[in-house]
């Protein structure tokens, strides 16, 4: 099973990053095994005569190459004296720094080494952001910066065989209006209720596809997300790894509820939003968690215009979202497809992952004088858009009143993703779920 590579977004960037002349260090940031090292070292096959690896976790020695000083010679030739094997060939040679959440000091080197300039750089490790601070004021502007996920709609659409023809028809149909087929819904539409059980972990995805069925992968979720457990108790320092790990548990139960927002209140008895606001910045540095904050009013700009004591907030991958839910409501989800109580949950996880997937912030807005609510807001050049993810087929009410009414002048159409096929009415693009992926690329070449 090992020997499958599923093919990421980051190996174009990687081969880019190549290309250009003026490379600076490559610092890949990310949660932990969405696939960082595996597609690194794929890449660095290919490209490069030497790899020299070194994984700060299984080798903690390595941790005093730096004795001397951060300078590239001095790094090179403590490396060679603890393991005279590995070779450093000038143009030929990738320095590979994994686990560097364990050294951040490991970043003050990448100013030397972009100096130097004999050897390409990349260093990855999970839960960087909680270190981030650290390693920015270390290395700023002898860096370059790239965030990898778990792997997107598109992924595994490339995982089951399909490819870049296929996304661009997808995209196709989205930009003239073009509903899809039946073959098509149906082919799509069941491929992302496998992606919405699945989720994006590189592990539960090979493990699908090597079985084609869903046998094994509840496993493999359930220790990833005891793994995630795991790190909470080892990397929060000073802080309150309960708390933490009681906002972690209580995910899936608030965004099942009918009012998603997140409340503190509810995740342990006295629970104040002074005690926990820490907590949950922790684990959203760490990529675990995405946050969604309210708009004071749906109005341009985003940044700046929102509560930060009000939000909902998803999980990184819907499929650990979904293996956190209880034994009843997983039986019935991968036996019968049925997504009963959650699936509002759910499908708003997805398109809140898909758009911050694409490169999008996360907003919502609530009204608190009335029933209006919108899930999310993305912006064109001129425009606010909203966008609705709704889970029946029920009228978007809240979606038609921000189009109409004139309090929302920055609001002209609307965006709404639903089990059905792609439509036009009253200023709202209906579009299929399967399609929020594409929406950022959509938005560009329409607007």
């Amino acid at each position: 099973m090992e020997g499958i590579y599923l093919e990421r977004r980051i190996d174009r960037y990687l081969a880019s990053w190549k290309k250009d002349v003026n490379r600076k260090p490559l610092i890949v940031r990310g949660p932990r095994q969405v696939g960082k090292t595996e597609s690194i070292l794929h890449f660095a096959k290919a490209a490069y005569g030497n790899i020299v690896y070194i994984n700060f976790v299984e080798e903690p020695k390595y941790k005093k190459i730096t004795e001397d000083g951060y300078r590239a010679g001095d790094i090179i030739r403590n490396i060679s004296r603890m393991d005279p094997s590995k070779r450093f060939e000038p143009g030929e040679t990738l320095l590979f720094f994994d686990e560097v959440q364990e050294y951040p000091e490991i970043s003050t080197s990448l100013k030397f080494f972009k100096l130097d300039n004999r050897f390409d750089v990349i260093c990855s490790g999970s839960l960087l952001g909680i270190h981030y601070k650290r390693i920015e004021s270390n290395s700023v502007g002898y860096k370059t910066d790239y965030t990898m996920f778990s792997m997107d709609f598109e992924e595994f659409l490339w995982a089951n065989g399909y490819g870049q023809k296929n996304t661009e028809e997808m995209l196709y149909h989205m930009l003239v209006q073009k509903p899809f087929n039946e073959t098509a819904m149906s082919v799509y539409g069941r491929l992302f209720l496998d992606y919405c059980i699945l989720g994006g972990m590189p592990a539960v995805v090979r493990e699908y596809i090597v079985r084609g069925t869903f046998e094994g992968t509840l496993d493999i979720q359930r220790q990833l997300l005891e793994d995630y457990r795991e790190d909470i108790r080892k990397y929060a320092e000073g802080m309150d790894q309960t708390r933490i790990l009681n906002v972690f548990e209580q995910i899936p139960v608030q965004l099942a509820k009918d009012n998603k927002k997140f409340q503190i209140s509810k995740v342990a008895k006295g629970a104040r939003l002074k005690d926990y606001r820490g907590c949950i910045e922790w684990l959203k540095d760490a990529g675990i968690i995405y946050i969604c904050y309210c708009l004071n009013f749906p109005e341009l700009p985003l940044r700046g215009n929102y509560d930060d004591t009000k939000y909902k907030i998803y999980f990184f991958d819907t499929g650990l979202f979904v293996a956190m839910l209880d034994e009843e409501a997983q039986e019935d989800l991968r036996a019968n497809k049925n997504l009963n109580v959650y699936k509002g949950a759910l499908y708003e996880n997805i398109v809140g992952e898909a758009l911050v997937k694409g490169g999008y912030d996360l907003y919502y807005y609530k009204r608190e004088d009335s029933t209006l609510e919108e899930d999310f807001f993305v912006r064109t050049q001129r425009d606010l858009l909203p966008v609705e993810v709704k889970a029946t087929r029920g009228t978007a009410k809240s979606l038609r009143t921000l189009i109409q009414s004139d309090k929302y002048p920055d609001i002209r159409r609307g965006i709404k993703f639903t089990a059905g096929n792609i439509g036009y009415s009253d200023s709202i693009f209906t579009f299929p779920y399967f399609c929020g992926f594409l929406l950022k690329e959509y938005i560009k070449q329409s607007w």
